[in-house]
């Protein structure tokens, strides 16, 4: 989206929110009618639960469902508890098959089973074909709608048939091709049926070196594939290269941008649908798992701590320099671990290359970890006039970033081969790293050298 337009939304959405906070309601509701169903969703995202709702009572049916795809899966359940099962199988009869299934699936059971119950028998097994997939595979991805055609056609008949049907599915560039048995053949682009003879057979200019996506292939995979290939469609075959649907870029977009919002929100022990505006319990609650985790973890770096109580009463100058290892550790770990964590979601990070990145890391480490060194030791020697003391700190910062590195590389690797996700428990254990090895150094090289 151009930047000029991107604005042009911010500024509507930020007077939709002034507007219903000055109380004029019915002027919201004007200017909410020119928003696109996305931008409509982020600005009920941004509202108070309050004004949301109100707001939401007055959104015309027929854009519910686009509106309530965009919105997260917690407010997306909170619009949908104001909702009679009347008006959501009324939504279902505007959506496309692949966002019926990802809109079904966000419902409590109770209201999908009397959600199918209400389709006809077409879409009833359309869409449960979909369904029977994983939400996060090829299958659970793809639209059964297509334009699908035989090779032994000519290229007249398709025009023909095309213009009967009507309309095409929305992002359809190529035409896909079966046999009589339904095993993937091949594509037509629209722009070679455009161009060709009318009277050129289907055979003789499908194209077969077109990727071909298999039902079990995870979300991202199949994102990786569009990005790399600048798809705007895939077919989808089964093991036995029967067509099964297509993927389209609109929901491949879904997949990039929520693999983007996970990542982030997953370094802090967040969910990504969190709602901004859920009740303050709730959102308590769900911080707390991971404070209480990071609370232990900081109490063994104080236990740590707590077998060195005599050097530290001796020297102040520990205490007061203490925390300076551990925090440089802590911020060296921390680099390589996100730079780990993006080559493990790209594909670029394998067993093939994990010890190169690692002894590349270590060496990274270890050279900052002495350039730094020779700072922190000479600020530290001219602070406390002891040279020791110097010493001590610049060791256990080459020692701590050193560790620091080598963790940010193992401890991603090793977790994903524990099946856990390496963005949401990647910083905690890094953490517990960098204050354990940062603190035993210090303060070991302290007593050793100094009583």
């Amino acid at each position: 989206m151009p930047d000029s337009v991107k604005a042009i939304d911010q500024v509507k959405q930020t007077a939709v929110a002034e507007i219903l906070n000055s109380g004029s309601f019915q002027s919201a509701l004007r200017l909410i009618q020119a928003l696109p169903p996305a931008e409509v969703a982020d600005l009920l995202e941004s509202l108070p639960v309050s004004h949301r709702k109100l707001l939401w009572n007055h959104i015309e049916l027929r854009n519910e469902g686009d509106i309530l795809l965009e919105v997260g899966d917690e407010v997306r359940e909170s619009l949908i508890e104001e909702m009679d099962t009347a008006e959501l199988l009324a939504i279902t009869e505007n959506l496309d098959i692949d966002d019926l299934a990802d809109f079904v699936q966000s419902l409590p059971h109770k209201l999908t089973d009397e959600v199918l119950e209400g389709m006809d028998k077409q879409n009833r097994n359309r869409l449960e074909a979909v369904l029977s997939y994983p939400e996060d595979s090829a299958g659970g991805l793809m639209d059964l709608d297509a334009v699908i055609v035989r090779a032994d056609v000519s290229l007249d008949v398709v025009l023909r048939f095309l213009r009967k049907k009507g309309q095409m599915p929305r992002h359809t560039d190529r035409i896909i091709i079966i046999d009589r048995h339904g095993h993937y053949q091949g594509v037509l682009s629209i722009r070679r049926l455009l161009t060709s003879d009318p009277d050129t057979l289907v055979a003789d200019v499908l194209r077969t070196d077109v990727d071909v996506i298999n039902v079990a292939e995870s979300a991202t995979s199949v994102a990786r594939l569009f990005e790399d290939h600048d798809l705007i469609s895939a077919p989808v075959v089964d093991d036995n290269n029967i067509l099964l649907g297509r993927i389209t870029i609109d929901d491949v977009v879904d997949v990039i941008r929520e693999e983007a919002e996970q990542s982030v929100m997953r370094m802090a022990g967040l969910n990504q649908e969190d709602d901004f505006f859920s009740p303050i319990v709730r959102s308590m609650k769900r911080r707390s798992l991971w404070l209480g985790i990071n609370l232990a973890t900081a109490f063994l770096a104080s236990w740590v701590a707590g077998q060195f109580a005599e050097t530290l009463d001796k020297v102040v100058a520990l205490a007061i320099l203490m925390t300076i290892v551990p925090s440089m550790g802590g911020i060296a770990g921390s680099q390589t671990l996100t730079l780990v964590i993006r080559g493990q979601a790209l594909g670029q990070i394998g067993a093939g290359n994990t010890r190169w990145i690692m002894a590349k890391e270590a060496v990274v480490g270890l050279l900052n970890g002495l350039l730094w060194s020779i700072v922190v030791a000479t600020i530290a020697w001219l602070w406390f006039g002891d040279q020791r003391v110097g010493l001590i700190i610049g060791v256990a910062l080459i020692i701590n970033m050193s560790a620091a590195a080598i963790a940010g590389v193992l401890i991603p690797v090793t977790l994903k081969r524990l099946n856990i996700d390496p963005a949401l428990a990647g910083g905690v254990v890094l953490t517990t790293v960098t204050d354990v090895v940062g603190l035993l150094s210090f303060l070991g090289l302290a007593t050793w050298l100094l009583f």
